[in-house]
């Protein structure tokens, strides 16, 4: 069974997508730590990150590092965090959250946002992109 993240690339879920390469994917969060919580992704679906082949693992990190730069770029804080979790999603998934603080790494804290505001950031983070 397909994993909602494959659902993503496949377009058969909506998200608000930042950008996308031949082999990931970034789209924010839309259960964000703090405003501008994005999602890097293979689109391979993999469960473990340590599955991945080195080619791969790098791949995604190299994409990572893209689009933390540009989320640094448009988002006020402190640092982009990285959190590689994999336990609520059966597929490889980077979080990159922008912090001001460590408790801006509790995921049990969660924004409220509106569309609009997933969009603005959305936006703003696809123009930092290089």
């Amino acid at each position: 069974m397909s994993s909602i993240f494959t659902k993503i690339v496949e377009g058969k879920i909506p998200s608000y997508k930042i950008y996308e390469s031949d082999d990931c994917l970034a789209f924010l969060d839309i259960n964000p730590n703090s405003y501008g919580h994005t999602l890097c992704i293979l689109k391979r679906e993999v469960d473990y990150i340590f599955d991945l082949t080195d080619q791969e693992y790098i791949s995604l990190m190299k994409f990572s590092k893209k689009i933390a730069t540009a989320l640094k770029k448009s988002v006020d804080c402190q640092r982009i965090a990285i959190s590689v979790v994999g336990l609520e999603v059966p597929h490889v998934h980077v979080h990159l959250i922008p912090i001001n603080k460590m408790k801006d790494l509790d995921f049990s804290n969660n924004l409220d946002l509106e569309k609009n505001n997933f969009e603005e950031v959305c936006n703003k983070i696809k123009s930092k992109l290089d």
